[in-house]
């Protein structure tokens, strides 16, 4: 339950930060508005991290979602250095990526738990 959380969370964080980035673009405060998201954005793959391997390690399943959880980090921080530094070529598309990823990711999840609901009943 808290990786879907974490997920969901980082996934419509990754939405918001697409709205801002329209902000920025089309008004002088949005550039303060796509910052803060930035960062919140960063702090929440942080703990999908934490939250990822304490789910993990009780259980001893596959450490796949670690490997996308911190991929995903790394991922984050490069956002956040090429937002800092201005690099749009580079930092647009990476964006619509780590959307798609987050998603994708989300989407799974979600569709593993529905497997095993319906594996168990």
């Amino acid at each position: 339950m808290f990786l879907r959380v974490a997920i969901t969370v980082q996934t419509v964080g990754v939405f918001i930060q697409a709205i801002t980035a329209g902000l920025l673009l089309s008004s002088p405060g949005g550039g303060a508005l796509h910052s803060a998201g930035a960062y919140g954005v960063f702090i929440v793959a942080l703990l999908h991290v934490v939250v990822v391997i304490l789910v993990w390690r009780p259980g001893g399943g596959s450490p796949r979602p670690i490997l996308y959880a911190v991929g995903f980090l790394v991922a984050t921080s490069a956002q956040v250095a090429l937002g800092i530094a201005h690099v749009k070529t580079v930092h647009v598309p990476l964006g619509v990526l780590m959307f798609g990823m987050s998603l994708l990711q989300l989407v799974r999840i979600r569709t593993a738990r529905r497997a095993d609901v319906t594996a168990a009943a």
